[in-house]
Protein backbone atom coordinates (compact mmCIF):
# COMPACT_ATOMS: atom_id res chain seq x y z
CA UNK A 1 0.00 0.00 0.00
CA UNK A 2 1.41 3.37 -1.02
CA UNK A 3 2.39 5.76 1.75
CA UNK A 4 0.06 8.80 1.62
CA UNK A 5 1.51 12.25 1.06
CA UNK A 6 -0.77 14.70 2.80
CA UNK A 7 0.95 17.68 1.17
CA UNK A 8 -0.40 16.75 -2.24
CA UNK A 9 -4.02 15.87 -1.62
CA UNK A 10 -6.32 17.67 -4.04
CA UNK A 11 -9.49 17.57 -1.97
CA UNK A 12 -8.93 19.07 1.47
CA UNK A 13 -12.49 19.66 2.64
CA UNK A 14 -11.30 19.80 6.26
CA UNK A 15 -8.38 22.17 5.75
CA UNK A 16 -8.16 24.52 8.74
CA UNK A 17 -10.24 22.22 10.96
CA UNK A 18 -8.91 20.84 14.24
CA UNK A 19 -10.45 17.47 15.14
CA UNK A 20 -10.07 15.20 18.18
CA UNK A 21 -10.70 11.48 17.70
CA UNK A 22 -11.31 9.41 20.84
CA UNK A 23 -10.55 5.74 20.39
CA UNK A 24 -7.88 6.94 17.98
CA UNK A 25 -5.66 3.96 18.78
CA UNK A 26 -8.29 1.41 17.67
CA UNK A 27 -8.94 -0.18 14.28
CA UNK A 28 -11.64 2.27 13.19
CA UNK A 29 -9.80 5.14 14.88
CA UNK A 30 -6.76 4.45 12.70
CA UNK A 31 -8.82 4.79 9.53
CA UNK A 32 -10.53 7.91 10.87
CA UNK A 33 -7.35 9.77 11.84
CA UNK A 34 -5.60 8.99 8.56
CA UNK A 35 -8.61 10.10 6.53
CA UNK A 36 -9.02 13.32 8.50
CA UNK A 37 -5.36 14.15 7.99
CA UNK A 38 -5.66 13.43 4.29
CA UNK A 39 -8.61 15.83 4.16
CA UNK A 40 -6.43 18.56 5.67
CA UNK A 41 -7.45 18.48 9.34
CA UNK A 42 -5.12 18.87 12.31
CA UNK A 43 -5.82 15.71 14.29
CA UNK A 44 -5.67 14.81 17.98
CA UNK A 45 -5.28 11.02 18.33
CA UNK A 46 -6.70 10.20 21.75
CA UNK A 47 -6.43 6.80 23.41
CA UNK A 48 -5.07 4.92 26.40
CA UNK A 49 -2.21 3.33 24.43
CA UNK A 50 0.46 6.03 24.36
CA UNK A 51 2.84 4.04 22.17
CA UNK A 52 0.27 3.48 19.42
CA UNK A 53 -1.00 7.08 19.59
CA UNK A 54 2.55 8.42 19.21
CA UNK A 55 3.34 6.04 16.35
CA UNK A 56 0.22 7.04 14.45
CA UNK A 57 0.77 10.75 15.01
CA UNK A 58 4.38 10.50 13.89
CA UNK A 59 3.37 8.60 10.73
CA UNK A 60 0.88 11.32 9.80
CA UNK A 61 3.40 14.08 10.49
CA UNK A 62 6.10 12.35 8.41
CA UNK A 63 3.65 12.17 5.52
CA UNK A 64 3.06 15.93 5.65
CA UNK A 65 -0.06 15.96 7.81
CA UNK A 66 -0.56 17.39 11.27
CA UNK A 67 -1.32 15.21 14.28
CA UNK A 68 -0.64 15.05 18.01
CA UNK A 69 -0.86 12.07 20.37
CA UNK A 70 -3.16 12.43 23.40
CA UNK A 71 -3.01 9.87 26.19
CA UNK A 72 -6.36 9.72 27.96
CA UNK A 73 -9.06 7.42 29.27
CA UNK A 74 -12.45 8.63 28.02
CA UNK A 75 -13.93 7.84 31.44
CA UNK A 76 -11.40 10.06 33.24
CA UNK A 77 -12.40 13.72 33.16
CA UNK A 78 -8.99 14.91 34.34
CA UNK A 79 -7.29 13.03 31.49
CA UNK A 80 -9.67 14.61 29.01
CA UNK A 81 -9.09 18.12 30.30
CA UNK A 82 -5.32 17.67 30.04
CA UNK A 83 -5.76 16.46 26.46
CA UNK A 84 -7.95 19.47 25.68
CA UNK A 85 -5.29 21.80 27.08
CA UNK A 86 -2.70 20.21 24.78
CA UNK A 87 -4.94 20.76 21.76
CA UNK A 88 -5.60 24.40 22.62
CA UNK A 89 -1.92 25.07 23.33
CA UNK A 90 -1.00 23.53 19.99
CA UNK A 91 -3.81 24.67 17.69
CA UNK A 92 -5.75 27.36 19.55
CA UNK A 93 -9.15 25.83 18.85
CA UNK A 94 -11.13 22.62 18.36
CA UNK A 95 -13.63 22.35 15.49
CA UNK A 96 -14.57 18.69 15.60
CA UNK A 97 -14.92 15.74 17.94
CA UNK A 98 -15.28 12.10 16.88
CA UNK A 99 -16.49 9.90 19.74
CA UNK A 100 -15.02 6.65 18.43
CA UNK A 101 -14.01 5.10 21.76
CA UNK A 102 -16.12 2.06 22.57
CA UNK A 103 -16.47 -1.62 21.91
CA UNK A 104 -17.37 -4.75 23.80
CA UNK A 105 -15.81 -6.90 26.53
CA UNK A 106 -16.03 -10.66 27.18
CA UNK A 107 -17.94 -10.05 30.42
CA UNK A 108 -20.50 -7.95 28.54
CA UNK A 109 -21.35 -10.76 26.12
CA UNK A 110 -24.15 -13.17 27.02
CA UNK A 111 -23.04 -16.72 26.28
CA UNK A 112 -25.52 -19.19 24.70
CA UNK A 113 -25.34 -21.43 27.78
CA UNK A 114 -25.81 -18.55 30.21
CA UNK A 115 -29.04 -18.08 32.15
CA UNK A 116 -30.52 -14.77 31.01
CA UNK A 117 -31.87 -14.28 34.51
CA UNK A 118 -28.36 -14.51 35.90
CA UNK A 119 -26.62 -11.85 33.83
CA UNK A 120 -23.19 -10.42 34.59
CA UNK A 121 -24.31 -6.98 35.74
CA UNK A 122 -20.78 -5.78 36.38
CA UNK A 123 -19.76 -6.71 32.85
CA UNK A 124 -22.85 -5.07 31.37
CA UNK A 125 -22.21 -1.84 33.30
CA UNK A 126 -18.61 -1.75 32.09
CA UNK A 127 -19.76 -1.91 28.47
CA UNK A 128 -22.42 0.73 29.10
CA UNK A 129 -19.89 3.01 30.77
CA UNK A 130 -17.33 2.68 28.00
CA UNK A 131 -19.72 3.25 25.10
CA UNK A 132 -22.24 5.68 26.61
CA UNK A 133 -20.35 7.66 29.23
CA UNK A 134 -17.21 7.34 27.12
CA UNK A 135 -19.14 9.48 24.64
CA UNK A 136 -20.85 11.85 27.10
CA UNK A 137 -17.72 12.80 29.05
CA UNK A 138 -15.57 13.79 26.04
CA UNK A 139 -18.52 15.79 24.71
CA UNK A 140 -18.79 17.64 28.01
CA UNK A 141 -15.09 18.53 27.97
CA UNK A 142 -14.36 19.15 24.29
CA UNK A 143 -17.84 20.41 23.34
CA UNK A 144 -17.63 23.38 25.66
CA UNK A 145 -14.23 24.32 24.25
CA UNK A 146 -15.58 23.97 20.73
CA UNK A 147 -18.33 26.47 21.53
CA UNK A 148 -15.73 28.91 22.84
CA UNK A 149 -13.13 28.54 20.09
CA UNK A 150 -14.71 27.35 16.82
CA UNK A 151 -16.78 29.32 14.35
CA UNK A 152 -18.92 26.24 13.78
CA UNK A 153 -18.28 22.89 15.46
CA UNK A 154 -19.37 19.34 14.69
CA UNK A 155 -19.53 16.30 16.99
CA UNK A 156 -19.88 12.83 15.48
CA UNK A 157 -20.88 9.86 17.63
CA UNK A 158 -20.49 6.22 16.63
CA UNK A 159 -23.71 4.23 16.90
CA UNK A 160 -24.36 0.70 15.58
CA UNK A 161 -26.95 -1.35 13.73
CA UNK A 162 -27.47 -3.08 17.09
CA UNK A 163 -29.48 -0.02 18.07
CA UNK A 164 -31.98 -0.87 15.31
CA UNK A 165 -32.03 -4.69 15.28
CA UNK A 166 -32.14 -7.20 18.10
CA UNK A 167 -28.84 -9.07 18.00
CA UNK A 168 -28.28 -12.02 20.29
CA UNK A 169 -25.52 -12.10 22.92
CA UNK A 170 -24.36 -8.43 22.78
CA UNK A 171 -26.83 -7.01 25.32
CA UNK A 172 -24.59 -4.38 26.93
CA UNK A 173 -23.35 -3.10 23.61
CA UNK A 174 -26.89 -2.97 22.19
CA UNK A 175 -28.19 -1.04 25.20
CA UNK A 176 -25.31 1.43 25.00
CA UNK A 177 -25.65 2.09 21.28
CA UNK A 178 -29.43 2.49 21.57
CA UNK A 179 -28.70 5.12 24.23
CA UNK A 180 -26.21 6.80 21.89
CA UNK A 181 -28.99 7.19 19.33
CA UNK A 182 -31.24 8.89 21.90
CA UNK A 183 -28.41 11.02 23.22
CA UNK A 184 -27.46 12.19 19.71
CA UNK A 185 -30.97 13.41 18.97
CA UNK A 186 -31.50 14.96 22.41
CA UNK A 187 -28.19 16.78 22.54
CA UNK A 188 -28.50 17.98 18.94
CA UNK A 189 -31.86 19.55 19.70
CA UNK A 190 -30.58 21.23 22.86
CA UNK A 191 -27.52 22.54 21.01
CA UNK A 192 -29.66 24.00 18.25
CA UNK A 193 -32.18 25.62 20.57
CA UNK A 194 -29.50 27.09 22.85
CA UNK A 195 -26.72 27.97 20.41
CA UNK A 196 -28.35 27.97 16.95
CA UNK A 197 -25.86 26.53 14.43
CA UNK A 198 -22.75 27.13 16.53
CA UNK A 199 -22.35 23.43 17.39
CA UNK A 200 -24.11 20.36 16.06
CA UNK A 201 -24.16 16.62 16.76
CA UNK A 202 -24.79 13.64 14.49
CA UNK A 203 -23.99 9.93 14.45
CA UNK A 204 -22.68 7.31 12.08
CA UNK A 205 -24.31 3.86 12.22
CA UNK A 206 -21.77 1.27 11.09
CA UNK A 207 -22.77 -2.17 10.00
CA UNK A 208 -20.27 -4.94 10.65
CA UNK A 209 -16.57 -4.12 10.59
CA UNK A 210 -13.90 -6.38 12.06
CA UNK A 211 -12.27 -4.86 15.14
CA UNK A 212 -10.25 -6.27 17.99
CA UNK A 213 -13.37 -6.37 20.19
CA UNK A 214 -15.59 -8.41 17.84
CA UNK A 215 -13.00 -10.49 16.00
CA UNK A 216 -13.42 -13.59 18.19
CA UNK A 217 -17.20 -13.44 17.81
CA UNK A 218 -17.09 -13.14 14.02
CA UNK A 219 -14.01 -15.09 12.92
CA UNK A 220 -12.31 -18.37 13.76
CA UNK A 221 -8.58 -18.63 14.48
CA UNK A 222 -7.91 -19.37 10.79
CA UNK A 223 -9.74 -16.19 9.75
CA UNK A 224 -12.84 -17.95 8.42
CA UNK A 225 -16.23 -16.65 9.61
CA UNK A 226 -17.89 -18.21 12.63
CA UNK A 227 -21.52 -19.31 12.31
CA UNK A 228 -22.45 -15.88 13.67
CA UNK A 229 -20.22 -14.23 11.10
CA UNK A 230 -21.78 -16.29 8.31
CA UNK A 231 -25.26 -15.26 9.46
CA UNK A 232 -24.28 -11.59 9.40
CA UNK A 233 -22.72 -11.79 5.95
CA UNK A 234 -25.81 -13.63 4.63
CA UNK A 235 -27.99 -10.76 5.90
CA UNK A 236 -25.76 -8.11 4.30
CA UNK A 237 -26.65 -7.61 0.61
CA UNK A 238 -23.02 -6.75 -0.20
CA UNK A 239 -22.08 -10.19 1.14
CA UNK A 240 -19.09 -9.02 3.17
CA UNK A 241 -17.93 -7.02 6.17
CA UNK A 242 -17.20 -3.35 5.75
CA UNK A 243 -13.68 -1.95 5.44
CA UNK A 244 -12.80 0.74 8.02
CA UNK A 245 -12.01 3.37 5.39
CA UNK A 246 -15.54 2.94 3.98
CA UNK A 247 -16.83 4.89 7.00
CA UNK A 248 -14.60 7.86 6.30
CA UNK A 249 -16.61 9.52 3.54
CA UNK A 250 -19.59 9.93 5.86
CA UNK A 251 -17.35 11.02 8.72
CA UNK A 252 -15.51 13.69 6.76
CA UNK A 253 -18.78 15.00 5.36
CA UNK A 254 -20.35 15.33 8.80
CA UNK A 255 -17.29 17.23 10.06
CA UNK A 256 -17.09 19.49 7.01
CA UNK A 257 -18.90 22.69 6.04
CA UNK A 258 -20.81 20.68 3.43
CA UNK A 259 -23.15 19.40 6.17
CA UNK A 260 -23.70 22.57 8.19
CA UNK A 261 -27.51 22.14 8.20
CA UNK A 262 -27.34 18.49 9.27
CA UNK A 263 -28.12 18.04 12.97
CA UNK A 264 -29.48 15.17 15.05
CA UNK A 265 -29.16 12.70 12.18
CA UNK A 266 -27.79 9.16 12.02
CA UNK A 267 -26.04 8.17 8.79
CA UNK A 268 -26.17 4.41 8.15
CA UNK A 269 -23.12 2.77 6.56
CA UNK A 270 -23.91 -0.95 6.60
CA UNK A 271 -23.84 -2.45 3.11
CA UNK A 272 -27.64 -2.72 3.19
CA UNK A 273 -27.91 -4.79 6.41
CA UNK A 274 -30.78 -2.78 7.92
CA UNK A 275 -32.66 -2.54 4.64
CA UNK A 276 -32.66 -6.30 4.02
CA UNK A 277 -35.66 -8.36 5.16
CA UNK A 278 -33.88 -11.64 4.48
CA UNK A 279 -36.06 -12.33 1.43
Amino acid sequence: MAVPNYNHMEHKKLKGKVVVVTGGTGVLGDAFTKSLAEAGADVGILGRNTVVAVQRAEAINRAGGSAVALTADVLNEEDLRKAADIMIDRFGKIDGLVNAAGGNTPDGVVQPSQDIFDLNMKGLREVLDLNLFGTLLPTQVFGKIMLETASGGSIVNISSVTAYRGLTRVLGYSLAKTAIEGYTRWFAVELGKRYSDKLRMNAIVPGFFLTEQNRTLLTNEDGSPTSRGEAIISKTPFGRYGQPDELCGALNWLLSNESVFVNGTSVVVDGGFLAYSGV
